[in-house]
């Protein structure tokens, strides 16, 4: 019983020191290019992980778009935006990203088309870049 022990304890630790002493393959900076989902995986998570806390209504990860739901801020409940993230190219580049937003209004008790500011889909277009500027350099850097 105890050598029966001795030889699985002993085959465990030689297989586990087999596993060590390699060298981990180097991220290759066009990675983001070999994606299966059809487009920049940086651009497709960042956009995920920034229209997170809205809900989502269609995602298709080989075409690059995702559509929210309508979403109403509590702090402003008399107002409600739908998002269209469309993500354009296989490269992390600022013109492969495309943000369009529809704002409405609450009149009357019903729900009114209202003007978008460019700034809020500037805004949004930044934090989905920075993220996914982020998320390349952190795999880079891995």
């Amino acid at each position: 019983m105890r050598f029966n022990q001795f030889v699985l304890v002993s085959a465990s630790v030689l297989a586990l020191a087999a596993c060590g002493g390699k060298e981990r393959p180097k991220t290759d900076l066009a990675a983001s290019q070999v994606t299966t989902i059809g487009v920049n995986s940086y651009l497709w998570r960042a956009s995920l992980d920034a229209l997170s806390f809205m809900p989502l209504l269609q995602t298709d990860s080989a075409g690059g778009v995702i559509v929210t739901d309508w979403y109403v801020n509590p702090n402003s409940p008399g107002e409600r935006m739908k998002l269209t993230v469309s993500i354009l190219d296989q490269d992390l580049r600022a013109d492969a990203l495309r943000v369009a937003a529809s704002r409405e209004v609450l009149q009357n008790g019903q729900w009114v088309a209202a003007a978008t500011r460019a700034a809020t889909v500037q805004k949004l277009e930044g934090i989905i870049l920075t993220k996914a500027r982020d998320l390349r350099r952190s795999a880079i850097a891995d």
